[in-house]
């Protein structure tokens, strides 16, 4: 009976020993070390910080996992919590109450993980926070109080992240920077305050000045980690040292010009020029009053450092280009504008033979687009202006193969619209504009070609969207078609007969393009069409005229 009653008293140890063992995650290992119980869990395929933890751990460390938040409440049974380390995971978001329950935290270590920010005003929770280790992460700014609430921090490695420009002011409203900086605090009396910043791209521009001068000026019982922190930017200082490198303060952009005004004639090139000095390097942008009609090449170029020039080319000039050009440049500090006023005069009457200007016949500058396709049609814009100052009024024909589908309409001058609408399928159209009673000149005239009338929308939709983006010259009209906009001179272009999408072959390109005699509209050839075959030359046509009889 003894023998007995003894064995069930070491069942009942047996059981109260494993009862008061403390949990263990699956996987990771725990171990009690001189500071307290600790929590290990590396390469554990761990998808969030789990929320069972006992309070009793001291340090949790959990390593190389697929962790990719700090949410809000994650260690909320763990007040006495003192180090954390979440070193090589896939952390890129930590909430803003992450750390709320870990008023006795001394070391954060997030080396090695994705983060783009930092929600700095966190570590209100934490006071007692001594190491902060964010190296190797995603990093590219730095609010001027972040480290306001990191009170009792002794070390910050931001090593190895991407900051470029960081203020002064960063450091010097740091309150563990100020307190060491104190004239009636000796060096001794403190612990040291060891920061890591090299490894970032940083930008040695006018806004890093700040910075550069903190660095020289740094001593005991402040440190770098590395004191060689190295220019990666702009090209003049790439490779440089900052305590080789001499900064110039910020200014807002300075701009001039070779000349303000500018009187030429029509025909004639032209090229605007605007100088802009700024630090930092200022970017530089052209505004005029017809930009949306008459595009203009900029070149932007650097002249030294701090200083870019922009040049705007105006090529065979028009009278319609007169007019204020405003050369804007801008920067970080602020922006500055300069305007260019350019006056084009009617050319003479005699003109050189090989002259670039514009050709006078017409006496008008025009052009004719198509802007949209509409429910039953489509819509034309153009921008027409006559060259004299008398009031002029132009003539806008449609026109189609089919002879009952004329019509002409009479407008003024500047921009204005015009709807097409009930168009047939199977049809070309030409839309041309011309000053008065004259007839269009080479350059005043659309043509399109609206398709078949068979096959499913869907899938001629599909077909046009893959052209558009190979001929760049198909638009799409109604009835399922698509159309070809010759919007240049009315030559055909060689590239454009190249290729079609969904033709038994490719056709090749003419050896010379035909050229528009009067405007008419038959003398443009069709590109493709959308049903079984493709229309792309009048060859074709009459080859499978046979191969239908056949």
């Amino acid at each position: 009976m003894a023998s007995v009653f003894h064995h069930f008293l070491l069942v009942l140890v047996f059981l109260d020993t494993r009862a008061a063992q403390p949990f263990c995650l699956p996987g990771c290992t725990c171990s009690e070390e001189s500071f307290g119980r600790t929590l290990q869990c590396i390469s554990v395929s761990l998808g969030k910080i789990p929320g069972n933890l006992s309070e009793e751990f001291k340090q949790v460390r959990i390593e190389n996992s697929p962790l990719f938040e700090m949410p809000q409440g994650s260690f909320i049974n763990m007040s006495t919590l003192e180090y954390l380390w979440l070193n090589f995971n896939n952390i890129s978001v930590i909430h803003l109450g992450a750390l709320e329950h870990l008023p006795e935290l001394r070391e954060l270590r997030l080396e090695g993980n994705r983060l783009r920010s930092v929600p700095w005003t966190a570590f209100r929770a934490t006071p007692l926070l001594r190491v902060l280790d964010l190296k190797r992460n995603k990093i590219d700014a730095l609010p001027e109080l972040a480290l306001q609430f990191l009170v009792s921090l002794t070390y910050l490695d931001l090593s190895s992240n991407r900051l470029t420009v960081v203020s002064r002011s960063v450091f010097l409203n740091w309150p563990a920077y100020l307190k060491r900086r104190q004239p009636d605090c000796g060096a001794g009396i403190l612990s040291s305050l060891v920061v890591a910043l090299h490894d970032n791209p940083w930008v040695c521009d006018c806004r890093l000045r700040g910075l550069v001068q903190f660095v020289k000026s740094i001593t005991l019982p402040v440190i770098l980690v590395n004191s060689y922190l190295i220019c990666r930017g702009p090209l003049s200082k790439a490779g440089q040292l900052f305590h080789e490198t001499e900064l110039s303060a910020c200014m807002k952009p300075q701009i001039s010009t070779p000349s303000a005004n500018v009187t030429i004639r029509v025909g004639q090139n032209v090229t605007l020029r605007c100088l802009a000095q700024a630090s930092p390097s200022p970017s530089i942008a052209w505004t005029y009053p017809l930009s949306m009609w008459r595009e203009f090449d900029v070149l932007t170029s650097s002249t030294g450092e701090d200083t870019a020039l922009s040049e705007l080319a105006i090529p065979a000039a028009h009278l319609v280009d007169s007019g204020n050009y405003t050369c804007m440049a801008s920067n970080s500090i602020g922006k500055s504008t300069l305007v260019i006023s350019l006056h084009v005069q009617p050319a003479q009457a005699l003109r050189a033979p090989d002259s670039l200007s514009i050709p006078s016949e017409g006496n008008a500058y025009v052009d004719l687009r198509v802007v949209k396709q509409t429910v039953h049609g489509i819509l034309l814009e153009w921008l027409a202006v006559a060259d004299t100052s008398e009031e002029e009024w132009f003539t806008l024909h449609i026109a189609s193969d089919e002879a009952f589908r004329k019509e002409v309409v009479h407008i003024g001058p500047g921009i204005n619209t015009y709807a097409v609408d009930d168009l047939l399928p199977g049809t070309k159209y030409e839309a041309c504009l011309s000053l008065k009673n004259q007839p269009p000149h080479q350059g005043q005239c659309v043509v399109f070609v609206t398709g078949r009338d068979g096959g499913g929308l869907e899938a001629r939709e599909r077909l046009l969207h893959v052209t558009v983006v190979l001929c760049v010259v198909l638009l799409a009209v109604p009835v399922g078609a698509y159309a070809w906009a010759a919007q240049g001179p009315c030559s055909c272009s060689k590239w454009v007969l190249c290729y079609c999408l969904h033709c038994r072959k490719a056709p090749s390109c003419p050896p010379a393009a035909p050229q528009c005699r009067d405007g008419s509209f038959r003398e443009h050839p069709a590109v493709c069409d959308d049903g079984e075959g493709h229309i792309d030359t009048e060859g074709d046509k009459e080859k499978e005229g046979t191969e239908e009889n056949s």
